[in-house]
Order: C-alpha cells, then structure tokens, then sequence
C-alpha cells in the first residue's frame, strides 16, 4: 500500500513538472508570436541575435560601444602648444539613442536605415605651462548603418523568419561643437592582409560599401584570420594645414587597449586644403578568433586634441565589420 502511494505520488509530481514546464513554454511562445516583425528586427539590432560577437547578425547592437574610449587613455607625445605635453586622450560616451527606420519590400525584403546619436565628452589631460591639465570638450555625434534583413521561412515566430541579408560599413562625423566633415573627411581605405591588398573602400559615404552575408550565398564581411599582419591606408582630405589626428578604435580588453594611432606618411596641397595619407599596422590578437566585430576609424583636426578650447573639436567617422576566421 505504501509502494502505491508513494508510486502515486511520484507520478503526480511528474505530472505537475511537466505541465509547467508546458504552461512556460506556451506562455514564452505567446509572448514571441505577438512580437510584430519589425519588433524582432530591432530587437536584433539593439541587443543581438545570438552569444556575442558570433553572427553577422550580432554586428550592430556593440557598434557605439567600439567608439568609448571611457575617458582619457594613454597613447602617443608628439607635443605641441597650447598643450605642451599630451598625456592621455579619449572619448566618453554619456548617452546613446537610435532611430531605426524599416521599410519593407514586398513580404521578403526589409530594409533598415540606423542612425545612432552620441553624446559624450572628449577628454584631454597634458601639461600646459608645466601644470598637468585636464581639458573636456562635450561633442556629439551622429553615424549611419544600412541594413537589409531576408525572410527564410513563414512561421508563428519572427525569430525564425527573418536573418541579416546585407550590412554596410558606418559613417559619420561629429555633429557638434564642428561638423567634422567641413574639416576633415576621410575617403578611402585600403586593407592590406599579410602586405597583399585585399580590400578598397570608398567614400566618402561608406554606407555605399555594402556586404552579402555568407549566409545567403555572398562573399560575407571582410575576413583575417588570428596571426594576420594588417596595415590599413586612409586617404583623407582636410582643411586645416595641421596634420590630423587619424586613430584606429576597437572594443574595450583587457590592459585598456582599444585605440591605436595611425601615421601620416605624406601630404599634396590640394585646392585649399590637403590631401594626406595615414597609415597603420597591427597585429590580429588570438583572442579574438571566431568573432565577427566592428573596427572605426576617426580622423580628427589636430586643434581637436591640441587646442583646449572647447569649441574646437571635429572628427569624421568610419567603421567596417569583419570577421576572425576560427
């Protein structure tokens, strides 16, 4: 008797897992089947599809994040007045919105414009007259993505519908106190791989340049594997007789590293401005093997980082996705 209500018990405990584990599933699969299409799509964009950093799809949501410096960071002295000695520069990002705009084409086709706004603060520290400074310059700034997103099945759930057909390079400038543009803009790219060329991009929108995910038969976003020796080459045109100051930024690791600056390696004169070449070489780390991630480039007046006015500040902006292979 005993072995039968115990056998009855453990039964009816079965039982009750198993309905709530229905009820939540049911109650997860009522909550997805409401969301809208374009509310999936914007969740892609904002958050994610996947584990970070591992699908095409996932490139958009840590594209702002690719640009904080998170306050003034060591880097390089060339030295120059008023600033006598720079220490430490950056960007910190304070806050962050996005309009993302669909438009559908047909019931298969969703095209995405994203533009992000940033506001942040600029900050220099160095030594003026022999005192150590710190000098902050709020700015915003404003950057685009084009996006296209291709249905693959007709389901109840927009998860399962919908992947990232199309991604483009991003595209910006600051916004304020300058507009970066009318200082400096940059207006092509070209990626050497282990000394070969393999990529040229060309502006000065960038958001022309536009890759086909693997996924749907193209040649996917630009690859490296771990190891690669890559040397990037950015031809800029710039109004201002002082070199600019051009800078390579990537997500924050370990150490702080997350920005690096490039060389100018010559200059033409050019109508009323200047025509100039910056280059730089690195190294594509282990650690970041099987990834897909964004890497921007800035190109900045000189009076950007050596004047401590705030009102001089501005920058131009590129960013391309890529991939390390596994």
């Amino acid at each position: 008797m005993k072995l039968f209500k115990s056998t009855k018990m453990l039964f009816l405990l079965i039982m009750m897992a198993a309905s709530a584990l229905y009820l939540g599933a049911c109650s997860d699969n009522s909550v997805e089947d409401n969301q809208t299409d374009d509310e999936f799509i914007k969740e892609v964009i904002n958050s994610g599809y996947s584990s970070p950093n591992s699908q095409d799809d996932d490139l958009m949501n840590s594209e702002s994040g690719d640009l904080d410096d998170g306050g003034p960071v060591s880097d390089y002295d060339p030295g120059d007045t008023p600033i006598d000695s720079l220490m430490k520069w950056g960007r910190r990002i304070t806050g962050i919105t996005r309009t993302i705009t669909i438009v559908s084409e047909g019931d298969t086709i969703k095209n995405v414009t994203i533009t992000t706004n940033i506001a942040g603060v600029y900050m220099i520290v160095g030594t003026v007259n022999n005192v150590v400074d710190t000098i902050s310059k709020p700015y915003t700034e404003e950057f685009k993505r084009l996006a296209v997103f291709k249905r693959v099945a007709r389901t109840p759930r927009p998860r399962f519908n919908w992947r990232l057909y199309k991604v483009s390079m991003l595209d910006g400038e600051s916004k304020t106190p300058q507009i970066g543009t009318q200082y400096v803009q940059m207006n092509q790219l070209q990626v050497y791989v282990n000394n070969n060329l393999r990529y040229t991009f060309t502006g000065p929108d960038f958001t022309q340049n536009i890759f086909t995910t693997r996924l749907f038969g193209g040649a996917g976003i630009p690859e490296v594997n771990a190891g690669d020796q890559v040397r990037i080459v950015v031809n800029t045109y710039s109004a201002q007789s002082e070199p600019d100051i051009v800078a390579w930024h990537w997500g924050k690791r370990n150490f702080g590293f997350h920005r690096e600056p490039f060389t100018m390696t010559s200059q033409t004169p050019s109508g009323s401005g200047w025509n100039r070449v910056y280059e730089k070489t690195f190294t594509i780390h282990d650690h970041v093997r099987g990834k897909v991630l964004n890497g921007c480039i800035s190109a900045s007046t000189h009076k950007s980082l050596y004047d401590d006015a705030p009102v001089e500040f501005a920058s131009d902006l590129v960013g391309t996705p890529y991939r390390v292979m596994p």
